[in-house]
């Protein structure tokens, strides 16, 4: 596909402005870049709204980790009200170099539970984001009120992808189910949460057919823009 159509905008959707190559992403079985994940957070944004809840963008999420000013986080972070959220959902990417774009080779996601205190690592492919997501928390969990005594727990029984390229559609799948238990008032024990839930939604086939619910789901919002 040529440059220019493959940047041909294609859909305004709150902050997040999607182009024509986004499309041939889910329409092929190739890797998720960070608007697509936007995109969704986004919109599981409009459908679970709450001051409580944070599904950050994978921007904010690398920042967050990356920032090499504490002082400047410091502010960065202030808007984002993190003492007043019981629910920050953060997308994390194993890209080493802050001056590459959409760099890295793997999603995964972190989550902040504030009943519970714990932040916890969902990796679809074997932990291989442990580094990146303890790095992510190290970064952010002294933002939090309680951070004296969080919790950091990577869940070993993650649902796991079949094959090289769908990590980002498992962190789509898994931020899915766990608003919908949040939405849903879901149990807040510390040993349960929402592993149960994302156990039985986030299967392979849940998983594949998401990339046609996520094409689908811009579609629509094309035919109405």
């Amino acid at each position: 596909m040529e440059k220019s159509v493959a940047d041909e905008k294609i859909l305004s959707y709150n902050d997040v402005v999607l182009r024509r190559s986004d499309l041939d992403i889910l329409n092929g079985p190739d890797f998720l870049n960070d608007r697509i994940i936007e995109f969704y957070f986004s919109y599981l944004s409009s459908c679970y709204p709450s001051e409580s809840i944070l599904l950050a963008p994978p921007s904010i999420a690398f920042w967050i980790s990356n920032c090499p000013d504490i002082d400047y986080l410091k502010d960065f972070l202030q808007p984002l009200n993190l003492s007043g959220k019981n629910l920050v959902i953060l997308p994390v990417n194993n890209n080493n170099d802050v001056t590459l774009a959409e760099g890295g080779s793997h999603w995964s996601l972190l989550v902040f539970e504030r009943t519970a205190n714990v932040f916890v690592h969902h990796d679809s492919y074997g932990g291989i984001n442990s580094r990146h997501a303890k790095r992510l928390y190290k970064a952010i969990v002294g933002y939090m009120e309680t951070h004296d005594t969080c919790r950091y727990l990577a869940w070993d029984r993650t649902p796991q992808q079949v094959n090289g390229y769908d990590c980002g559609l498992y962190v789509t799948a898994i931020a899915k189910a766990i608003c919908s238990w949040y939405g849903s008032g879901g149990q807040r024990d510390a040993d349960q949460l929402w592993f149960s839930v994302v156990n039985e939604q986030v299967t392979p086939s849940a998983v594949a057919e998401m990339r046609q619910d996520i094409l689908r789901l811009i579609t629509s919002l094309m035919a109405v823009e």
